[in-house]
């Protein structure tokens, strides 16, 4: 990287990225969508390791896309048409932010280890350090914060 001073270029030794890596993938919601999702979220984050130099351990990485799998699984479910899988990364975190075309926001039930199914957002609210959830024109956006350590 270099730096500017008085006209004059100077190198500042190794070059580092300043934007955040950013992806995005549509999704359909044909038999597959969810593994597809996955995969993509898995090769995001050999990128973040290759062009971040991140240090994602093995905890973090299984907590990235097991957000990922819910997050898409309840888009899968519950909208009535496609869905926009984005992620953004740095070494640090990575913010997940599903776009689905349903404007019915997701509900968190309580804790009941009795229940079965809908754990979906309590499993996202345990794993993420940043949970929210907007309507946008065309129906929703869900956005979970992970972040990413070396476990």
């Amino acid at each position: 990287m270099t730096e500017n001073l008085d006209g004059a270029v100077i190198p500042t030794g190794f070059d580092v990225p300043v934007d955040p890596l950013r992806r995005a993938a549509h999704y359909t919601g044909e038999p597959g969508c969810i593994a597809e999702a996955r995969a993509f979220a898995a090769q995001f984050l050999d990128q973040l390791r290759t062009e971040w130099c991140a240090g994602i351990g093995r905890r973090s990485g299984e907590a990235l896309l097991l957000v990922v799998s819910e997050l898409v699984t309840n888009a899968d479910r519950h909208s009535n048409g496609p869905y926009i899988l984005e992620l953004e990364g740095t070494d640090v975190s990575v913010d997940v932010c599903v776009y689905d075309s349903s404007a019915a926001l997701p509900r968190r039930f309580p804790r009941d280890p009795r229940r079965v199914g809908r754990h979906g957002l309590e499993i996202v609210h345990a794993l993420a350090s940043e949970v929210t959830v907007e309507r946008i024109p065309v129906g929703k956006r869900v956005r979970a914060v992970v972040g990413l350590g070396r476990d």
